[in-house]
Parts: C-alpha cells; sequence; structure tokens
C-alpha cells in the first residue's frame, strides 16, 4: 500500500494507551482509523479489501 498511495497516505501507529487513541476508546488491539474514520478489522487486515477501500477514498 505504501508503494500506491506515496503521497497521499500518511500512516502513523499507536498503541491503544496512547495519548492519540484516549478519544477513541478502543475495545480491541487492532484499530485502523482513516480520516478519523474507524475501518473494519476484516477490511484493515485483508490486502485487497484494504486497496479496494483506499482507492474509494483518494
Amino acid at each position: 500500500m505504501k508503494e500506491k498511495y506515496d503521497g497521499k497516505l500518511d500512516v502513523k501507529i499507536f498503541t491503544t494507551d496512547s495519548k492519540e487513541a484516549e478519544p477513541y476508546n478502543f475495545m480491541s488491539s487492532t484499530n485502523v482509523l482513516f480520516e478519523k474514520e474507524l475501518v473494519q478489522v476484516n477490511v484493515a487486515t485483508d490486502k485487497n479489501k484494504m486497496d479496494a477501500f483506499l482507492s474509494s477514498k483518494f
């Protein structure tokens, strides 16, 4: 994804107990946000589904 969306996508990784994650009250250990929108885990963990999701956003 990084190569395909280089320049369009800024990836940041935080732990669920980080200051940045506090407002979201995450209930699981795997959480992906895109523009502050929660992405379903089955989408975020599947390369083809995530590619389709990102393609629809750009």
